[in-house]
This record gives structure tokens, C-alpha cells and sequence, in this order.
């Protein structure tokens, strides 16, 4: 028998004893974050007895690895310095036990290398050496470089269950002063529950993502969801701080290729990998990710440089404004405002690029998360003109460019239903939307959801379709302003010239019942044009409804009237209707020729110059 050969690097290890007697008082310790946070060392230190460990200064970017504990902070022989509030640290930062440094996270290695955050000893968690003497840095770049060069003491924790990714990771085995074997695994994150409210809250915000959108993802129930919708993506690509198993997930669907980034173009970027063991398997020499510092994955300017660039996200609530109260419990990992700043300033930069608020519409505890004001909340991320969308379980409300009773109006929309009717008091009494702003309270259970729909029509002219809301009023009187007389008299039957806000109210304003309208909009999430719309109405005495519908001049012949019939037809039939009824005037030839096409049989009759068509729903044309 042939006995296993011992690593060499294992005769150049030394015991956690041996480290910590060269720990003094005062000192600044750098530890690594999450998944790469050194267990053996950490643990050590707060175990430790018979040293002098007394005024440490720990320094961790994110705390929220296991090592760490309250209970050692309660001691008062360590206080924890950290960008970060979330997780193991939000407790301790209110108990004033954990010091926050407000700082973009880009910013730390410049504040590193001018002196303001010292280190006197950095703890590592390094891959075994390979055959030419390097490590890897594993799953957590973050500043561990920066943090190695400016230390006195550099302590590198060796830890064979870490993957040995790529990208700027290598640091050579020599370039440490002692090196300690880890005696425990990665602090490993379990996949999160997806509740069904989630679930939907992802279905919704994917709606909007793009193909050829770059994400960045991070930890929690909604990025869990979200593989499920955007496998059916092509070219997106991935810029993230963290990569995660839903992200690992994503990537195995082929939905991700990275090639229309405009920075590691062909791999996904990240400076952290939070996950299972199964991932950090997966990532173990993946070619596929490159694992950067803060300074690259942060970088404002570098995320800029991906277009369409989508910055989703997770929130506590939202007010009527779009100022939005972000997560402070221990659950949160994705929400410090250190990442969001600079994140959020990329997404502005990026070409196409927008910011998706999401949350569900209530709390566990059945309270509201859309308020009429957040004035008395805490963490609040006060910055309304950088939101462009905002996700729930029940729709995506775009506040791109809206006023700010735009912007109620559509938060209302996405609102809990039994929530509505107060926002809308409230928002009358604020001047935050007209004082005789319509409110039908039975809408907000009916709207038709599953009716949404894309299409491609003739030169690659692509149309969503959704029913009408009411925020779409004012694109619904852009859209009649752009209309010539012709037009106009072809879809009212007389020379309207005005379309002021009391009548185009009522005009979008439908309980979804008796009245079903279609709106179809071109353009990027967040900049969307209205360029058609019809509808159908039932008529009160018998099984018909009576259906209109009119198209943008600019987009008329690409087959969207057609459609439009198509698709109203069946919508009719699906609530019960055997027959539609139309008035069209005899000059209008081209609304005729739809009914025409449209696959059921017509006829018509000729009243005082306009056809009264009746079109059977029983039976087609073939």
C-alpha cells in the first residue's frame, strides 16, 4: 500500500495558538466576508483564552458569516467596523456594539490606501497552492488584495473545500506570513423558500427585463424565483456582487452568454459567491465567472459600460413619491446603501439601463407596503428620481419620467386591493391626485392580468399588450392629440378637438366586467409609448358586446388592427359573447377590410352613412 503524499504546503502550517500570539492590543484585523470569511481564525479569536486580546478592531466589508457572534461583541474585547447593516450586524449596529462606515463601496480601497480604514493583520481564506505556488481567493475577492498589502501580518487560512475560481484571484503562497489549515467547512447558505407571493413578484419583474439585459443579482426569495422566467431570456448577461445558486441556475439554462456586455465579455462578473456546496462545486476553475475586487464589480463608470443594465432591488415598502424604506433586519443581505449608490449610479449610466424596485404589497403581518408617505420610517433611500420601476405581486407600476400624481396613480395600481381605496382618499386629501379622481373599487379585483401578451409584427415592430389602467391616462390623450380630424372623426363619429382630464378619465377608467380595454405600447420598460388601444362592452340585454378600437397613424399596416380583432374576439367569446357590433363609417375602408380578414362571418347594413356590422362569434371563416 501506497501511502497518500501530505501536501508541502501542510509542513509550512502553524496552529491558531502561534497566530494569536502575535495579536496585540489595538490592533485592526481585516477578516474576509460571507463564504470566505477564515471560521478556523475567526473562531479562534473569539474563543480565545490566555491571550491578551483585549480593543481589537475587526473590519469586515459584509458581516454575515456565523464566526462573528454577538455575544463575543458584547464583550468588549472586540468592536466590529463595517460597511454593511444588514445581517449579524444590524442588531449589534443599534446596540451601538458594531461601528458603520457610510461609504460607496467602490470608495473603500481608496480609503485603504490613503489610511483611513489601518490593518494590521489580515485573515485570509485561501485554496491549497497549485503546482506553481498560487492560491486562489476563493468566493470572496471584495479588497483581500488591497487589505494584503497594506497589513503588517498576513495570515492565510488554506481551505481545501473552497473553489479555486478565476479572474483577479492569484496570490502566490509566498506572499503570506503564516498559514493555518481550517479545521471547518464555508459558511454555506442555504436556497431560500420561494413563497407564492414571490413567485409572482418574479413572473412580474421579468416581464420586464429584456433579452440582451445584463443583471445583477443577489440573495433572497425573489432571485430565487426569477430562473424559472428568465430561462425563456436569450444574451443576458451578468455583473453582480454576489453570484448565487439561483444565478448558477440561470446560467445552466442558457439563458446567459455575457456577449453583449461591455466589460468581461463571454463571463459573468462577481466579487462574492453566497451559496450552497453545490455551487461553490460548480465554481471550482468555472472559466464561465470572473471574480473581481469592489473596485471592478462597483465601479459606477465599469457597470455603466453594460447597456441595459438592471438594477433590481428588494425593499421594505414604497411611498405614493417612490422613496423607498430599504431592509434592516438580520434578514437582509442585498440592501446596504454602500452597494446601492454605486450599483444604482451604473444602472443610470448604463444605455438603456433602469433601477426595479420589488416587494410584495403587504407584510406578513397583512400591513400595507405601499404608504401614502414614509416620512417616519427608518432607512429610508430618499432618492424618488432614480426609481423607474416598481414590482408586486399584483403588476409593475413605471415611474420613469412621470409627475408625481402619475407616479401614485400606478403605485396605487400595484397595490393590494383592499389598500386602494384608502390611498386614494389619502392621495386626494394630499393633492397628490385630482380631487375628482375616479376610483371603481371592484377594478381593482378584476384586472385582467392574463390577457398581457407580445408581439412581433411586420419590421421586427414590437408591441406589448395589457388592459387599460388608469395611470394611462395621459398617454391615452397623447395618443388621441396625435390623431388628424380624419382619424379622429373615423373612431368618435364627430370633430372632437379636446380630450380634457374629466372625459379621458372616465375613458380609462373600466371595471373589467362590462368593459374590457386593451392598450398596445412600444418601447423599453420604463419609456413605453401607447400606440394603440381597443375594446369591448357588453351589451346590457342580451349575449353581444360592442367592440372599437383604433391604431396610431405612424403604426397602422404592420397588422396590429387585425390583431387587435383577433384578440378581442376571443376575449368575447371567452365571457360569454355569441356576437360583436361595430359602427364603422362607410368612407373607412381600411377598418372594413379588418372586419373583413378577421376569420368570422360578417354583415352589414348601411345606416346614414356608417355600416352597422354584426360579426358571429359561432362560427369562422376558415
Amino acid at each position: 500500500m501506497f501511502k497518500k503524499k501530505i501536501p508541502s504546503w501542510k509542513k509550512n502550517t502553524v496552529s491558531t495558538d502561534k497566530v494569536l500570539k502575535k495579536i496585540k492590543p489595538g490592533m485592526h484585523i481585516f477578516i474576509g466576508t460571507g463564504t470566505a470569511e477564515p471560521r478556523t481564525l475567526v473562531n479562534a479569536l473569539m474563543s480565545a483564552e490566555g491571550h491578551r486580546l483585549e480593543d481589537l478592531t475587526l473590519i469586515q466589508l459584509l458581516s454575515f458569516g456565523d464566526a462573528i457572534s454577538y455575544k463575543a461583541l458584547e464583550s468588549h474585547r472586540y468592536r466590529l467596523r463595517t460597511f454593511f447593516s444588514g445581517w449579524v450586524s444590524a442588531e449589534a449596529i443599534t446596540a451601538g456594539r458594531v461601528d458603520m462606515i457610510p461609504s460607496r463601496f467602490s470608495a473603500v480601497p481608496t480609503l485603504m490606501k490613503e489610511g483611513l480604514i489601518p490593518i494590521d493583520v489580515a485573515f485570509i481564506q485561501i485554496t491549497p497552492p497549485n503546482d506553481t505556488g498560487y492560491c486562489s481567493l476563493g468566493i470572496g475577492v471584495d479588497v483581500a488584495r488591497r487589505a494584503m498589502k497594506h497589513a503588517d501580518i498576513v495570515i492565510g487560512e488554506i481551505n481545501e473545500d473552497t473553489p479555486f475560481t478565476l479572474g483577479d484571484t492569484f496570490v502566490h503562497i509566498d506572499e503570506f506570513d503564516m498559514l493555518v489549515e481550517s479545521n471547518v467547512p464555508p459558511f454555506y447558505f442555504p436556497r431560500y423558500p420561494v413563497e407564492p407571493v414571490f413567485d409572482r413578484i418574479a413572473e412580474n419583474a421579468a416581464s420586464v427585463i429584456e433579452d440582451g439585459s445584463c443583471l445583477a443579482f443577489t440573495y433572497g426569495p425573489i432571485f430565487e424565483a426569477l430562473p424559472k422566467y428568465l430561462s425563456r431570456k436569450k444574451e443576458l448577461g451578468i455583473h453582480t456582487p454576489f453570484f448565487t445558486d439561483a444565478l448558477m441556475e440561470l446560467a445552466e439554462s442558457g439563458a446567459v452568454t455575457n456577449r453583449r456586455k461591455g466589460m468581461f465579455r463571454g463571463r459573468s462578473l462577481a466579487t462574492y459567491a453566497l451559496g450552497s456546496k453545490k455551487l461553490m462545486e460548480w465554481l471550482n476553475k468555472n472559466p464561465m465567472v470572473e471574480f473581481q475586487g469592489i473596485e471592478k464589480v462597483f465601479n459606477p463608470m465599469e457597470i455603466g459600460r453594460n447597456r441595459r443594465f438592471v438594477m433590481m432591488l428588494p425593499v421594505r415598502r414604497v411611498d405614493l413619491s417612490g422613496r423607498v424604506a430599504l431592509h434592516s433586519s438580520s434578514a437582509n443581505i442585498s440592501a446596504g446603501p454602500g452597494q446601492i449608490a454605486d450599483i444604482l449610479n451604473g444602472a443610470e449610466i448604463s444605455m438603456g439601463g433602469y433601477t426595479i424596485v420589488a416587494l410584495p404589497s403587504r407584510n406578513r403581518d397583512g400591513v400595507a407596503n405601499i404608504r401614502l408617505f414614509l416620512d417616519d420610517t427608518p432607512d429610508l433611500l430618499s432618492l424618488p428620481e432614480s426609481i423607474d420601476l416598481v414590482v408586486t405581486e399584483y403588476g409593475v407600476a413605471h415611474l420613469r419620467g412621470r409627475t408625481l400624481r402619475e407616479r401614485a396613480q400606478a403605485l396605487i395600481e400595484i397595490a393590494h386591493p383592499e389598500d386602494r381605496p384608502g390611498l386614494v382618499d389619502g392621495g386626494k386629501m394630499e393633492n397628490l391626485l385630482y380631487p375628482d379622481q375616479m376610483f371603481l373599487a371592484d377594478s381593482s379585483h378584476f384586472y385582467p392580468k392574463e390577457i398581457e401578451t407580445h408581439q412581433t409584427f411586420k419590421d421586427n415592430l414590437q408591441v406589448r399588450f395589457r388592459a387599460i389602467k388608469p395611470s394611462d391616462e395621459d398617454q391615452m390623450r397623447r395618443l388621441f392629440y396625435r390623431f388628424s380630424d380624419k382619424a379622429i372623426y373615423y373612431r368618435y363619429f364627430s370633430p372632437i378637438k379636446t380630450m380634457p382630464h374629466a372625459k379621458m378619465q372616465a375613458y380609462v377608467n373600466v371595471d373589467y366586467r362590462d368593459v374590457i380595454s386593451v392598450v398596445g405600447l412600444i418601447g423599453e420598460p420604463g419609456n413605453q409609448t401607447i400606440i394603440s388601444e381597443a375594446r369591448i362592452a357588453k351589451h346590457p340585454d342580451n349575449p353581444f358586446v360592442d367592440i372599437a378600437f383604433v391604431v396610431d397613424e405612424a403604426y397602422q399596416g404592420h397588422g396590429i388592427a387585425t390583431f387587435l380583432f383577433r384578440m378581442l374576439a376571443r376575449l368575447g367569446k371567452e365571457r360569454g359573447a355569441v356576437k360583436m357590433t361595430a359602427d364603422v363609417l362607410s368612407s373607412n375602408r381600411a377598418m372594413l377590410k379588418v372586419f373583413e380578414k378577421g376569420g368570422y362571418p360578417v354583415t352589414a347594413k348601411l345606416e346614414g352613412g356608417a355600416y352597422a356590422l354584426s360579426i358571429d362569434l359561432t362560427k369562422t371563416t376558415g
